[in-house]
């Protein structure tokens, strides 16, 4: 369990397993969008470990930064702690602050399905409500988009159903300081060399033409 792995001094690593709560039903709150100043845009995504998908989008042309954070659920101001326990509802996600003259949604939605397994309830070895698969939407174009992205995925695993919930954004909980930037600041710790940089080497490996 991850959560574990910080909660006893980052001795070890393992994972988490919670039982899934069902199908989703789909969320009709009207989504928050998220206006910037600075010409850059946001966007929130969450696939597993925050520190893997952290460094993933962090290698992405286009993106200008991203912050590790909860999203998803109704507990304001959550702890990582809380949020491991599966009760708050929220999921490890990440904000992609990306310039939409670089880089389009629907590329960072190429991003983030080709860097997972969207069919599992989290991403090996994390699993559980704290690690699923998850994309907010802050309008109805990112709504159709991410529709649409995940349709075409769903045709690639055949059989295999595509986990991914669509929910409208509400509020993003950005996580607590240690965790920012995790994999770049800790490259010998054990989750670090045995999960995310295997998961960042075969994103890079797989889509070339998008890494900085």
């Amino acid at each position: 369990m991850k959560f574990l792995i910080v909660f006893l001094a980052f001795l070890q690593f393992g994972s988490c397993a919670n039982t899934p709560k069902g199908n989703q039903v789909e969320d009709l709150r009207t989504p928050i969008q998220v206006n910037r100043t600075d010409g850059l845009k946001a966007a929130y995504f969450g696939s597993g470990c925050f520190w893997c998908v952290e460094a993933i989008f962090e290698s992405v042309k286009g993106v200008e930064e991203v912050v590790s954070g909860y999203a998803g659920g109704n507990t304001k101001n959550p702890t990582y702690r809380q949020v491991g326990s599966g009760d708050t509802g929220h999921a490890e996600v990440v904000e992609v602050i990306y310039n939409p003259k670089e880089i389009t949604f629907e590329t960072l939605l190429i991003v983030y399905y080709g860097s997972q397994n969207p069919t599992t309830y989290g991403q090996a070895p994390d699993f559980g409500s704290a690690y699923r698969s998850v994309i907010f939407y802050q309008n109805d174009v990112e709504k159709k988009l991410i529709e649409k992205a995940k349709a075409e995925v769903q045709k690639e695993y055949a059989s295999k159903k595509v986990r991914t919930e669509v929910l409208p954004f509400q509020a993003f909980y950005k996580a607590e300081d240690y965790h920012q930037d995790f994999e770049r600041l800790n490259p010998n710790y054990p989750y670090v060399q045995r999960v995310s940089k295997p998961r960042l080497e075969r994103f890079k490996e797989k889509f070339p033409e998008l890494v900085k």
